[in-house]
């Protein structure tokens, strides 16, 4: 329950705590060695199967080759802290790659292998990585880099290693290789966080920092759920989330992921369907989609086993929410929350037997303390009051990688991680995300949240897809605008949506100007990109005043 610790020196802090009691965090334990735990009673188990292809890989080959490649690393000279880059889409065998690199000692740094080749070089340099793993449609964009490159896949290429090859050669290599001991304090991961709001930042993650994080997100998985339940495996694995919540998580409960590389809603549906899905952790825009595209109709979704879908990454909005669980009764929709920053997921719904309030990111989970702060006085606030949500945990990165400044800007003297998003705790124990401190629009003095007026725009029939970002203005400071893609056949003007927003708000949140665009620009993890759309709607308004 929540809890009031009183400090004598100042006002009282108020600091609030998981109802599930404390779980026990395994010392001594790497994280392959803890998500694998076990895994040989479950060897011919699948583990990942491809939705495309269905390529299969099951648990024994899961351990052996996570051996394997972990060798082979070390081999090649692959020390302690050494970071790996990894440049691959979804495929079944991305976590034997990122376990490999861990159990070898090094350091997995997931990149997006749809990024531009400086993005990458960028991440390749930032990060000082001494081997880079990827497939042969990425390799041009990496083979100039300087740094020795794998190639996934059958394909022999010149001037790289090959998969198949480099694992045969770690068999031969009987166990000559020596390895050094891992403590749970060595980073394992090195993330880049979101570049949406500033520069890509690399988030130092260890071993206790990750299975810290997965004791507490599993903690309601009963004997009953292991080698049950399969996962969607849609969200990017270069992304926190999809290594840790996706395939680290299913790997310790001993499930199957259902690999997908990228969206198209009929392969999705149609793996839901063949694959028996019960678990799907998609972004809002995949939700928006499924509400309100016809190709859905052409599926029988009675068929699905889907029992629960996660969403993250953005908020989702309440008449979407309703439209989607009209469309699919029965199938749960759980509003998580979490950042790169605290290993990833921070709050959950599944709490066994109490389900969180709808638009609520749930409950704190167990090992967490949580506090929301006045950003101005830094003074904790009691219950219902939206403040910036703090957390101190076991979770919390050791920090942004050669950035203390950034460091110390983000995680307080006392171990506080300040995520920057706005927040309150109900009487229930649910936890609500308001908004991003920094997307906040200020106007007039007013505290203008998007997400809210995003909300209200999708409930607007002829309304597809928005965003909503702050633009200067000299008499406002920030005025909301917003960028809106209508659905096909729609006949509403700019003004038109203009006035529907303002009769469902207060004077001071009405959108002031709307821009009518093809598509929203998002992350591959589903945020709204909103320094492009504040950028093409300033260039739009520059160009329309040149016509007039």
């Amino acid at each position: 329950m929540g809890t009031f610790v009183h400090n004598s020196a100042q006002d009282e802090e108020h600091i609030f705590r998981s109802r599930a009691p404390a779980v026990q965090v395994p010392d001594n334990v790497t994280l392959p060695e803890f998500v694998l735990q076990d895994a040989e009673l479950y060897a011919d188990n699948v583990a990942f199967v491809e939705a495309v292809t269905g390529k299969e890989i099951t648990y024994g080959e899961v351990v052996r080759d996570t051996r394997r490649f972990s060798k082979a690393l070390r081999s090649l000279g692959l020390r302690k802290g050494h970071v790996v880059v990894v440049v691959l889409p979804n495929v079944a065998e991305y976590a034997i790659v990122a376990l490999g690199i861990m159990a070898a000692g090094g350091v997995f740094s997931g990149a997006n292998p749809s990024g531009h080749a400086s993005e990458i070089k960028k991440q390749v340099e930032v990060a000082d990585a001494k081997i880079i793993v990827t497939n042969g449609a990425s390799y041009e964009k990496v083979k100039g880099f300087g740094v020795p490159v794998i190639v996934l896949g059958e394909e022999v290429i010149e001037g790289a290693m090959n998969w198949n090859n480099l694992l045969e050669a770690a068999d031969r290599a009987g166990n000559k290789i020596n390895k050094e001991e891992l403590k749970q304090s060595d980073l394992c991961a090195l993330p880049f966080s979101s570049g949406t709001t500033g520069l890509s930042k690399g988030v130092m993650l260890t071993h206790r920092n990750l299975v810290a994080n997965l004791s507490s997100t599993l903690f309601g998985v009963t004997p009953e759920m292991i080698g049950k339940v399969t996962v969607l495996g849609l969200i990017p694995f270069f992304h926190i989330y999809g290594i840790t919540g996706i395939c680290c998580a299913t790997l310790r409960n001993k499930g199957k992921v259902v690999v997908m590389g990228r969206f198209e809603l009929r392969t999705f549906l149609n793996a839901l369907v063949s694959q028996e899905v019960t678990y799907a952790p998609i972004v809002p825009p995949i939700i928006l989609n499924l509400v309100k595209n016809p190709i859905v109709d052409e599926f029988d979704l009675s068929k699905l086993k889907l029992q629960a879908i996660m969403t993250a990454a953005a908020p989702l909005a309440p008449d979407v929410l309703k439209k989607f669980e009209n469309k699919f009764p029965g199938v749960q929709v759980q509003e998580a929350y979490g950042l790169t920053e605290h290993s990833c997921i921070t709050l959950t719904h599944a709490t066994p037997g109490v389900m969180a309030k709808k638009n609520s990111v749930g409950f704190i989970l167990p090992n967490l303390q949580v506090k929301f702060i006045d950003p101005d006085t830094g003074r904790s606030l009691p219950r219902n009051t939206p403040g910036e949500l703090c957390v101190l945990s076991q979770c919390v990165m050791k920090g942004y990688y050669n950035n203390e400044e950034e460091t110390a800007r983000i995680i307080d003297n006392n171990g506080w991680l300040h995520t920057g998003d706005i927040g309150y705790i109900d009487d229930d124990e649910n936890v609500f995300i308001v908004d991003r401190i920094k997307e906040l629009i200020k106007y007039k003095g007013f505290q203008v949240a998007p997400a809210e007026l995003e909300a209200i725009l999708l409930s607007h029939p002829s309304v597809e897809d928005v965003a909503v970002v702050p633009l200067p203005d000299e008499e406002a400071g920030e005025i909301p605008a917003a960028s809106v893609v209508l659905a096909a056949g729609a006949k509403e003007s700019e003004e038109d949506i203009i006035k529907f927003v303002a009769s469902n708000v207060a004077h001071y949140k009405k959108v002031r100007v709307v821009h009518f665009v093809d598509s929203i620009p998002k992350s591959p993890s589903g945020k709204i990109m909103r320094r492009l759309v504040k950028e093409a709607l300033i260039e739009k308004i520059k160009a329309c005043k040149l016509h007039t």
